[in-house]
């Protein structure tokens, strides 16, 4: 199994309680995130954000849902700080349509998902 190291996703932005996905599993190729890099670049007069992370499996083949259930990380972020989410061990998409999906439950939070998938 050929690994390609890389970017998963491009810079995601999330707006107010907007959810979306960030890396999607295509053609049950392998993808293992590594890291995601948050940041919150608050507009004047906002303290933080809360920047959200969700390991979504398919549903039925489609894209599924992020609700509370799947939700694996729900993070403070202060205003232009920029954190880090890695897991010991790399979150693994394994189906087509499984996907990791990010969100902000209160102002604007970037997102950048890195790690590998299969070639």
């Amino acid at each position: 199994m050929a690994l390609a190291r890389e970017n998963l996703s491009d810079v995601v932005v999330c707006g107010l309680g907007v959810t979306q996905a960030a890396v999607t599993c295509a053609s049950n190729k392998k993808v293992f995130v590594k890291s995601i890099i948050i940041h919150a670049p608050q507009p004047a007069g906002i303290v933080s954000a809360t920047a959200q992370i969700y390991f979504v499996p398919n549903n039925g083949g489609s894209v599924g849902s992020a609700t509370s259930i799947n939700r694996i990380a729900s993070l403070i972020v202060y205003a232009e700080e920029t954190v880090m989410f890695e897991p010991s061990y790399p979150l693994v998409l394994t189906a087509t349509n499984d996907t990791i999906q990010v969100g902000a439950a209160s102002t604007i939070v970037n997102f950048l998902v890195s790690g590998d998938k299969e070639a």
